[in-house]
């Protein structure tokens, strides 16, 4: 298998974690790839993902999967199924919801991102910008709450709260959620001791 990713990708840091925790890391080979907005890669998009998004797993057939969650889910069957994302009943609708809450709070920092580090200064939109980041701001209020998901065993819906966490200090330095969500301060603080956390933090800014 092939995993197209980008190391300061926070979604492509969620594959990473969940195949160290599933134990099949090595039966991945990396491969670097640039998806910035504005700027042309037609070879990914034409061969792996016409949405010119990270990551894709590339399977040994040549068959292409697509979204963080989905490979996840793929890595976790490839490896008995119910490991990281439970395998029925109320808990998996309760961990697909919460990933997907988890999802957008990313996909919403990412946009705050490419608002001031892509788009012209002159264009710069802040109320846009400001609302965006509120909802990932929102977000880590609701899980800071959460003593379930803060305290449970290591599932999809930690790994993809502490990659929220990382990217917020990858990106976003001084927000201050430490100081604003002191539960998940603590959370961080646990999960970095974990190997698969420590050594997929994003590279220093």
């Amino acid at each position: 298998m092939k995993l197209s990713y980008s190391p300061a990708s926070p979604f492509a840091r969620k594959v990473r974690v969940a195949a160290i925790e599933l134990g099949l890391i090595d039966q991945i080979e990396f491969i670097s790839a640039k998806v910035t907005p504005g700027e042309a890669n037609d070879a990914y998009m034409h061969d792996v993902n016409p949405l010119k998004k990270l990551p894709a797993l590339i399977l040994d057939d040549g068959s292409v999967i697509l979204d963080s969650y989905v490979i996840v889910e793929y890595l976790d069957d490839l490896a008995g199924g119910g490991k990281l994302i439970p395998a029925s009943g109320a808990t998996r609708w309760r961990a697909k919801s919460d990933h997907s809450l988890l999802q957008g709070m990313l996909d919403s920092m990412l946009l705050c991102r490419y608002e001031k580090m892509v788009r012209p200064k002159e264009l710069f939109w802040q109320a846009w910008s400001d609302d965006h980041w509120n909802r990932a701001w929102v977000g880590m209020a609701k899980f800071d709450k959460d003593a379930d998901v803060l305290s449970r065993g290591l599932d999809i819906v930690q790994i993809g709260l502490v990659c929220v966490l990382g990217y917020a200090d990858f990106r976003f330095a001084d927000c201050g959620w430490r100081d604003a969500y002191p539960n998940l301060k603590a959370f961080h603080e646990r999960m970095m001791q974990r190997e698969s956390i420590r050594i997929s933090a994003p590279p220093a800014a």
